[in-house]
């Protein structure tokens, strides 16, 4: 059993058990989190797709942790003109655990 989620402007198939990294949400690590926006789920008749999201359907998950990738580096140049930028950026995560769906 599967299920498609939305979170943080992006999808995510989950199973229960799977660790996903996604977006950075306001929770602390060991919070229980659940996720209603579900798009799709599988079941054991069939697949359910929602018109957005699937009536009653929760994914269950837990938080890990936080923390930040690593980093990248941004380097930006116009030629000819003596004109350089070098960034660096992180971008921040949670480390959840899905815990149960719920269909």
């Amino acid at each position: 059993m599967y299920a498609v989620i939305v979170t943080g402007g992006k999808q995510y198939r989950v199973t229960e058990g799977d660790v996903v990294f996604i977006e950075k949400l306001e929770a602390e690590a060991n919070d229980a989190v659940a996720f209603d926006k579900v798009c799709a789920v599988e079941k054991e008749d069939g697949i359910v797709v929602g018109a957005p999201y699937v009536d009653g359907a929760v994914v269950n998950a837990t938080v890990l942790k936080n923390g930040r990738g690593k980093k990248i580096t941004v380097f930006t140049y116009k030629p000819k003109k003596s004109s350089s930028r070098k960034m660096g950026h992180r971008q921040a995560y949670t480390q959840v655990r899905i815990d149960s769906i719920k269909a």
